[in-house]
């Protein structure tokens, strides 16, 4: 997923992004809901568009992330990728942290969009991240993902193999955060990561 998600980011630099993905045959582009809708319109299906969602702190409410993952779809996203509520996890409200999961996946379901639950590994215990991915999986999700780029660290090989550990093979893993080289993507890919997160 060929990934622009920095504050400042322009129009101009999601265009060229969006050439780079089409040039380089990425999974998708993956940007902020703002661009959703231009950026759909300029890829004109060539390349899908993925947004992120409660992106990058996963604090915001339920219907408020709802809400975001519902517009960014309407304007054309076919993959959305979403931050869980940290703070409910590391707590162990789980029942809250799967019923948020659910909500987003039945609704991007729905309307033929995947969804990619981003945890911040950085963040949580080896026994809490392999918790997340099983409350992912049991709430439909598409992906788990390890991070998202802006937490005190970011993709390990480890968390990719314990992520890969903790779900189905109906379940994919998407390692992202700090993968800048081949040697990190083909090691990533080893670990059991279908996709990569590179900016």
């Amino acid at each position: 997923d060929h990934t622009l998600l920095k504050p400042g980011a322009t129009w101009p630099q999601i265009q060229q992004l969006c050439d780079e993905a089409i040039a380089n045959h990425t999974a998708s582009v993956c940007i902020n809901t703002c661009y959703v809708k231009q950026a759909v319109e300029y890829m004109a299906g060539r390349i899908p568009v993925c947004c992120v969602v409660g992106f990058p702190l996963g604090a915001m409410d339920t219907a408020s992330k709802a809400f975001e993952a519902k517009t960014a779809i309407e304007n054309g996203a076919s993959e959305v990728d979403m931050v869980i509520n940290i703070g409910e996890m590391i707590r162990g409200n789980e029942a809250y942290v799967q019923d948020e999961i659910k909500q987003i996946c039945d609704l991007a379901h729905s309307r033929n969009a995947i969804v990619k639950v981003i945890l911040e590994t950085c963040y949580l215990t080896d026994a809490q991240k392999k918790r997340c991915c099983e409350l992912s999986e049991a709430a439909g999700a598409d992906f788990v993902k390890t991070s998202t780029g802006y937490g005190t660290k970011g993709c390990t090989i480890d968390d990719l193999k314990l992520m890969r550990a903790s779900v189905s093979d109906h379940v994919r893993v998407k390692g992202s955060g700090g993968i800048r080289d081949l040697d990190t993507v083909l090691a990533a890919r080893a670990a059991g990561a279908s996709r990569c997160g590179v900016s």
